[in-house]
């Protein structure tokens, strides 16, 4: 059996990677061959998300243990077969290559091919060219590119000043004694 993936990224139109690989080989297989197809360097953290329909994140590969309490599931890349957690075409991933600005690639399980094997994992579909591996926190600034500053970016957009309460503010700036609240309307 082979699994072929399908990779886009939102940042690059024209991208897409495809890569077969087999079911019982690593999320870390996988991870490297992603690395490969578009020349990135091996030196960042990332992680695999299981995600649902709508690409909610729901279960997280990680490159290293990231969690060492028994009572909560966790995976590490290295450990664990893609067969064990994904099994159903069209099942969704993402794939986050920069972990400072959560830029990452969309993957899909776009095709089980049954009755053939495949020893290591290769890309088979290449155009375009990737996005930048990373991208520092000035640069994105300038080019916006990757930050959605929408009226939801800093908060609730249906702050009412009625609502606060001031008392739920007491003893900051040394005030223990509740001090009073003057409000400035605009």
């Amino acid at each position: 059996m082979i699994y072929r993936f399908t990779i886009i990224s939102d940042e690059a139109d024209d991208f897409v990677r495809e890569i077969q690989i087999d079911p019982e080989a690593t999320f870390f297989e996988l991870h490297e061959a992603i690395l490969k197809s578009v020349d990135y360097k091996a030196d960042q953290m990332t992680s695999f998300f299981i995600c649902d329909d709508d690409w909610e994140k729901e279960k997280e590969v990680t490159l290293e243990e990231m969690d060492d309490n028994p009572e909560i599931d966790s995976w590490v890349m290295k450990e664990t077969p893609l067969s064990e957690l994904i099994e159903d075409e069209k099942q969704k991933l993402l794939y986050v290559f920069d972990y400072m600005t959560e830029r990452c690639f969309f993957i899909e399980l776009s095709e089980i091919i049954t009755g053939k094997e495949i020893k290591a994992a290769k890309c088979t579909k290449k155009e375009g060219n990737p996005p930048k591996q990373t991208v520092d926190f000035e640069e994105m600034a300038l080019t916006n590119s990757s930050m959605d500053l929408d009226e939801n970016f800093y908060g609730d957009q249906d702050f009412d000043i009625d609502e606060f309460d001031p008392e739920g503010f007491e003893g900051l700036n040394g005030d223990t004694a509740g001090g009073s609240f003057e409000e400035d309307r605009l």
